[in-house]
């Protein structure tokens, strides 16, 4: 439906305009706020750039969790500079999607009441400190293999934004994979926490490119005009290329059996995630659901003395501006 909408919407602009617009995309060009574009382009990125924002807030959730319980100093140390890295992304994201025209209060709102949504990871719990390894080993390796391209992005504040965010993310996955790779080579209890969070979390990181291509609804346009630089399984096949040599290395066990190197086609075949448990996690069916929201909406409810505080000040300054005028 959405899809449909977004077409109409483009074909609804005037040709002309539309035309030069798809010109400066062809001819990569960066659109800024001010300049025009299709109301469907606009409302695209809203959406991309909010549950982009949303996703890196809501984030933190599965691995706040654990910064209390770090076995180390330096763990916790580095948990929580992760943790403040992924609050400061979503500002950034925010902040661009303010430049299309909606408040951060409104997109708080869209995910709250269920208009929008955030990454399916996020409602996966985190059952021991291995899944922290693994969250930033595998989430945050996908989350980069999805957003590097985006600095090339054809809206300028969202590509600026990404080039920041994708170099804090590489350090997310690196302190992932040293921690993975700690427990791999500690006691074999440790090492049977690092497979079991690598088998848990393995088909939920594969989902987080999102539907194959066939059964996605947003990429063509998307891709048309530059707000996704790849599809989704051209990302995600990536993902597996690169993962397995890494897991190989640490001397786990492949969290697929279908796992093989296909020699004709150069790449690892692997077995598709099972896409019905992926639209019924989106439809708010997922493990940690529940929690998640809950956890938003009491954020959103305890900061509103804040929110109104700082409205009324502002109200007021700008009052005495006009007097003064």
């Amino acid at each position: 439906m959405y899809a449909q909408m977004v077409k109409s919407e483009a074909t609804n602009d005037d040709p002309e305009r539309l035309a030069a617009f798809q010109a400066r995309i062809d001819a990569g060009e960066k659109i800024e706020p001010k300049d025009w574009m299709p109301e469907g382009y606009r409302k695209t990125l809203i959406r991309q750039i909010g549950q982009h924002a949303h996703s890196e807030i809501v984030g933190q959730l599965p691995e706040g969790n654990w910064i209390t319980r770090a076995p180390t100093l330096e763990r916790k140390a580095i948990l929580l500079a992760k943790v403040q890295d992924e609050a400061g992304h979503g500002l950034y994201l925010y902040c661009a999607a303010e430049t299309l025209g909606v408040s951060r209060d409104e997109l708080t709102e869209m995910l709250l009441d269920g208009r929008m949504k955030y990454s399916s990871i996020f409602n996966y719990p985190t059952l021991n400190w291995a899944d922290i390894g693994a969250v930033g080993w595998l989430v945050d390796g996908a989350a980069i293999m999805n957003q590097v391209p985006l600095q090339r992005t054809s809206f300028g504040p969202y590509s600026r934004a990404m080039i920041r965010i994708c170099k804090e993310e590489s350090f997310h996955q690196r302190q992932g994979y040293d921690a993975i790779r700690k427990m791999a080579e500690g006691t074999p209890e440790q090492r049977r926490m690092a497979q079991d969070a690598l088998n848990r979390l393995w088909f939920p990181s594969l989902m987080m490119f999102g539907p194959s291509d066939k059964d996605s609804v947003h990429s063509e346009q998307s891709m048309k005009w530059k707000i996704k630089m790849n599809t989704n399984d051209e990302l995600r096949q990536k993902f597996v290329d690169q993962t397995v040599p890494q897991i190989e290395f640490l001397g786990l066990d492949l969290p697929d059996p279908g796992i093989k190197w296909n020699e004709e086609r150069g790449h690892y075949d692997y077995t598709d995630p099972d896409w019905s448990e992926f639209y019924d996690v989106i439809k708010g069916n997922g493990p940690c659901n529940t929690d998640r929201l809950a956890a938003r909406n009491k954020a959103w409810d305890d900061g509103k003395w804040v929110r109104d505080g700082l409205l009324a000040h502002a109200r007021k300054k700008a009052a005495a501006r006009v007097a003064a005028e």
